[in-house]
């Protein structure tokens, strides 16, 4: 299956191919759930419209061309503008964002590069696919616009068993070491990762963020040891897991016992 963008997120395509998404939605320590992943795969669950995640569009396609911008615009006018045709405060705010990072010469220095490359590759014997914001093929980096809500707010990982970034609360450890060996085994070279951060606050705020070595190693290693788990829910192998705490299982969910107390914290 030759990927592009009218299929890269098509069932067919997501049947076939792990993903960084993907892979986060299969494990439950990464804020994941199993049997949504396996109802999302199979039809039988589409997730609720998020305005955040049309924002974060919205701030991406922003750095892509004017077209794309625009299309993206037109496509989403009710989620944009009140029924006066005013824009939403969510895009107010993002517009504040997207000039925030239009007006750092750094920031824009580290989003130089072709937009939305498409690579696939095989990774602990599984076929990934992945789709790149933005690669620079003569500097040899890769970057990608992360939204948060302050630079140093601390989150509790159930991954890690302490308090980490939004870096790697989200998963982005985790993306941008796939990234980088999926591309190396398309071009034969290690390319630098990096997420050019913008926080929703007031006033926002901004970080061009690199990885060490080590970082990029651990998460890969982490997958390593995930991945063999959230294929066996994927195809089929055992029963999926469960949750109990998302969207899919609450709408799903069928009470046959009592709980104490005390498993409401967990």
């Amino acid at each position: 299956m030759i990927l592009n963008d009218d299929n890269y997120f098509s069932q067919e395509s997501n049947e076939k191919f792990m993903s960084v998404s993907q892979f986060k939605q299969g494990v439950e320590e990464l804020g994941g759930c199993e049997t949504k992943m396996v109802a999302e795969l199979k039809g039988e669950y589409q997730r609720s419209y998020s305005t955040a995640l049309t924002v974060g569009s919205y701030i991406h396609v922003a750095f892509e061309d004017e077209t794309a911008f625009d299309n993206f615009v037109m496509k989403n006018q009710e989620r944009i503008y009140t029924k006066q045709g005013k824009p939403k405060a969510e895009f107010i705010q993002a517009d504040k964002m997207i000039q925030t990072l239009k007006n750092d010469k750094f920031c824009m220095y580290a989003l130089q590069g072709e937009k939305e490359v498409i690579y696939t590759g095989e990774l602990f014997g599984v076929e990934w696919k992945i789709k790149i914001d933005n690669i620079n093929h003569e500097k040899g980096f890769f970057s990608d616009i992360k939204s948060t809500q302050e630079l140093r707010k601390r989150y509790w990982s159930d991954r890690f068993k302490r308090y980490v970034s939004f870096v790697e609360s989200y998963g982005y450890d985790i993306q941008m070491a796939v990234y980088q060996e999926i591309i190396r085994q398309n071009t034969g070279r290690i390319y630098n990762p990096f997420i050019v951060a913008i926080t929703k606050e007031s006033t926002p705020d901004k970080a061009i963020i690199h990885f060490d070595e080590e970082k990029l190693k651990d998460a890969l290693e982490y997958v390593s040891e995930h991945i063999d788990s959230v294929v066996a829910a994927k195809v089929g192998e055992r029963d999926a897991h469960r949750c109990e705490k998302c969207e899919y299982c609450r709408s799903t969910k069928k009470l046959t016992t009592t709980i104490s107390v005390d498993v409401l914290l967990k």
